[in-house]
């Protein structure tokens, strides 16, 4: 039985109880306050609830005297074996060895979809991660915006949301006129602008830029007069740039539905047409030769410019018409995920957000990420050879490989400074927490190719109360949090809650398979429970797999 259905199963029992006790409580109140969590001592119980202390008042019952009108009821419940008050008013749950083995059944019916609820049913999010420039790899920073990115749009999906996919390709402004200047000095054996990209990676794309011209039979672009040659440099390394952003990030496993061009909304006008949709709200003025969103009458410090007294358009006129672009193409929230030196963006974008007659917070919505720092034999790295002053994506992944890179910075708060040993994450033990969980999947599968060869088979029948050792309750347990934690994940925008989770889940099944037998010792014969400690085993298997999907992380068989 999971802690949904038992919740369910309570709420409808209570809702009986103060209906016969007259109490001023209703099945709403009950709804959205009984919630079921493991007691920290398994002495106490398989469940727990405070549901009688959260209503006590509004029923007008001590705590205590409530609980133990509450008791009855929940002992009476299919599947629970017993229910009991303690303390000032907590009410410990135990179930039957059949209905908390149940769950097992359940899970391995579910396969691949246990975990997915329909939390976020009907809504479409609009997620917008990475978004680095074109104009160098992606960076260690992005690189964990990938992973936690492409992570929160799994989760909400198996929760139900349809999910946009989004990259924000800054293809205008001045930071690619420094990029494509710094491509032509190259090309030319020049020093770097002052302003521009440094980095082995700047002369590696300049050199491909010449071949590509070689190849068209057009002139070396170097040799063209300045401004042709750098629109030509502009042109055709951006393009190849963005190339390689794209394939590091598939070979991170990160993919978008959208790659959204900045520059599209210049030449399609819709820069223009969102000023002019704002202004009819009343929410733009006409200053000092420069066109303002009025943001301040929405909490931010100061208004805004959108176009500058020089005829020009400002950065954030990009922002307005790219929201507003998010939400005509039918999202009700737009998510960002932005790095740590964004968070003073934060009070503008929600201004604008309630410009357009949105509410902040909910169509519109911010997450900052924090810095990721690597260290190797205790010293900070800090040097990539190919990016010259930052460490990118590609350094990362060749250093551990895709799972560790992601598991690892997925595992830990986004709004948290991450600090990442490589030694660590390079090592087969225990104290490397992505080979700790995936050695606990290659675990489960070995058991059962072991248990197949001593005639243990998962057709013998599957009989749940075979699962009575404690062993199994602690084990079932830890299962039947899998899909709160999947949705809770998805609803704080949390993914590090799964990974979390999937290591306490191989805790425990690291714990129970040094207690328990799937296989007969030597000649005793195959029982029952022999069978269903396999379906357990199984169970383990499939939802550690579908946890570390959800993180875009693989699940090996072997190790």
């Amino acid at each position: 039985m999971t802690p949904e259905e038992l919740t369910k199963r309570i709420i409808a029992a209570l809702t009986v109880v103060a209906k016969e006790n007259s109490l001023d409580l209703n099945e709403v109140d009950l709804g959205a306050k009984v919630k079921v969590e493991r007691p920290k001592s398994r002495e106490h119980g398989d469940w727990a609830t405070n549901i009688a202390m959260q209503l006590a008042k509004t029923a007008g019952v001590k705590p205590r005297d409530l609980a133990e009108m509450f008791v009855k009821a929940i002992s009476g419940i299919e599947g629970v074996e017993s229910a009991e008050v303690a303390g000032p008013g907590f009410i410990n749950i135990r179930l039957e060895a059949g209905a908390a083995g149940a769950l097992v059944a359940d899970i391995l019916a579910a396969g691949d979809n246990f975990g997915q609820n329909q939390s976020f049913q009907g809504q479409h999010i609009n997620l917008e991660y990475v978004s680095a420039n074109p104009t160098g790899p992606i960076h260690l920073g992005g690189a964990r915006w990938a992973a936690v990115g492409d992570s929160l749009a799994r989760l909400m999906k198996s929760s139900g949301a349809k999910v946009t996919r989004e990259y924000y390709f800054n293809d205008h402004g001045t930071q690619i006129d420094r990029f494509a200047a710094s491509l032509l000095a190259a090309a030319r054996g020049l020093p770097a602008p002052e302003d521009g990209y440094g980095g082995q990676y700047i002369a590696d794309i300049a050199a491909q830029v010449q071949t590509q011209a070689q190849q068209a039979g057009d002139p070396d672009p170097a040799t063209l007069p300045d401004a042709a040659a750098q629109e030509y440099f502009r042109a055709h390394g951006v393009t190849l740039m963005f190339s390689e952003i794209k394939a590091a990030l598939a070979k991170f496993r990160t993919e978008f539905d959208v790659f959204f061009h900045e520059n599209s909304l210049y030449e399609t006008g819709k820069v223009e047409a969102a000023i002019e949709f704002l202004d009819g709200l009343g929410e733009i003025a006409h200053k000092d030769g420069a066109t303002w969103l009025l943001t301040t009458k929405h909490g931010d410090d100061k208004d805004r410019v959108l176009i500058k007294s020089d005829g020009n358009a400002a950065y954030f006129a990009a922002d307005i018409a790219y929201y507003r672009d998010k939400r005509e193409r039918g999202a009700d929230c737009a998510i960002y995920l932005l790095g740590a030196d964004h968070h003073g963006y934060i009070g503008r974008m929600m201004a604008m957000c309630a410009a357009f007659g949105d509410t902040p917070g909910v169509n519109l919505q911010i997450l900052i990420g924090q810095l990721v720092n690597l260290y190797r034999s205790g010293q900070l790295v800090k040097m990539s050879k190919r990016a010259g002053n930052i460490v990118t994506l590609d350094d990362f992944v060749e250093a551990v490989g895709v799972d560790a890179a992601r598991y690892s910075l997925v595992r830990s708060s986004m709004d948290t400074q991450l600090d990442i040993d490589l030694d660590v994450l390079a090592s087969h033990t225990n104290e490397n927490p992505v080979y700790y969980v995936q050695y606990a999947h290659a675990r489960t599968c070995n058991v059962a190719k072991n248990a197949a060869s001593h005639g243990v088979s998962r057709g013998a029948g599957f009989d749940p109360g075979q699962l009575r050792a404690a062993a199994d309750g602690e084990l079932i347990g830890v299962l039947a949090q899998f899909p709160t934690t999947v949705a809770q994940a998805a609803t704080e925008r949390a993914p590090h809650l799964v990974a979390r989770y999937l290591e306490n889940l191989a805790g425990a099944y690291h714990a129970w398979y040094g207690k328990r037998r799937v296989t007969p010792a030597g000649d005793d014969p195959v029982t029952a429970e022999h069978a269903a400690l396999l379906a357990l085993n199984d169970a383990v298997t499939v939802v550690l797999r579908n946890g570390l999907n959800l993180l875009g992380v693989s699940a090996p068989e072997r190790m």
